[in-house]
């Protein structure tokens, strides 16, 4: 099933909602791609038009040759609370579901997540606000994390018998340890920024998230694209090969570049 058909047939909006294409906006200037989640209304709670748009936003940046860096934020309070339950239930609930777990990896659901760890260029996630259970797996799916210290954050699944299932487990247990992980998993409690910044959640702290995300996607757009897209592939492809592997991978990289710069 495409990212631009969830399961169970087209997209359900509710009514006064906008189309689904309007849920995520995204614009490129000087390099740098900002997607911006335009449901502030909803605190961009996850519904399944904004998962197609934020899927359909990914797919879309990875075929950007012009792009160099991306940043991804939230209008308004938040950066995203989470699925909408009303609007799943309004789908038919959880159990219309049920075949999508059953669907080659990364399913539909993932796919919103994953989309940014397949993004060839770095992404910047600017947090704010709530970022909350399939929020925070967007946002752990970027490359750099920049919170507000009075963020909310919660791997909140467990609230309602769920367990986190939106790529989580490609980006948590690599940023903190697994006990974090497990921890974190098991109460679904509410942590801050601060205290994401201390487990390894985010990257740093700053007053004006998106500022910083800026300033940093620009900062990286003015390196070489070649070698940032390089260095991206490295690390994600490298993190739990074998050292032969690995080391094999950054001579054979190495050697992409220097004939590059001999052409």
């Amino acid at each position: 099933m495409s990212a631009g058909e969830p399961p169970g047939g087209p997209s359900v909006e509710p009514a006064g909602e906008p189309p689904a294409e309007s849920r995520v906006a995204v614009a490129i200037a000087d390099h740098v791609a900002t997607v911006t989640l335009t449901r502030p209304e909803k605190h961009n709670a996850l519904d399944l038009p904004m998962l197609d748009a934020i899927s359909a936003a990914a797919e879309r940046l990875c075929a950007e040759p012009d792009v160099r860096a991306v940043v991804l934020h939230g209008a308004g309070r938040s950066f995203c609370s989470g699925l909408d339950f009303p609007a799943v239930a309004a789908a038919g609930g959880l159990e219309a579901f049920r075949g999508v777990l059953d669907e080659p990896p990364p399913n539909y659901f993932q796919r919103a997540a994953y989309g940014w760890i397949q993004v060839p260029v770095p992404v910047i996630a600017a947090v704010h606000g709530h970022c909350l259970g399939g929020g925070l797996q967007i946002a752990l799916a970027a490359d750099i994390r920049i919170a507000a210290a009075d963020a909310r954050l919660s791997v909140m699944e467990g609230r309602w018998g769920l367990i986190p299932d939106m790529s989580i487990t490609r980006t948590l247990t690599r940023l903190a340890g697994i006990d974090i992980a497990k921890e974190l998993t098991f109460t679904a409690r509410e942590l801050s920024g601060e205290e994401a910044d201390r487990l390894g959640l985010v990257t740093r702290l700053a007053e004006d998230p998106l500022a910083a995300a800026h300033a940093l996607a620009h900062e990286i757009a003015a390196m070489s694209p070649d070698a940032v897209r390089a260095a991206k592939r490295l690390f994600d492809e490298a993190w739990t090969g074998s050292a032969q592997d690995t080391l094999a991978l950054e001579a054979r990289l190495q050697g992409e570049l220097i004939g590059k710069l001999r052409g």
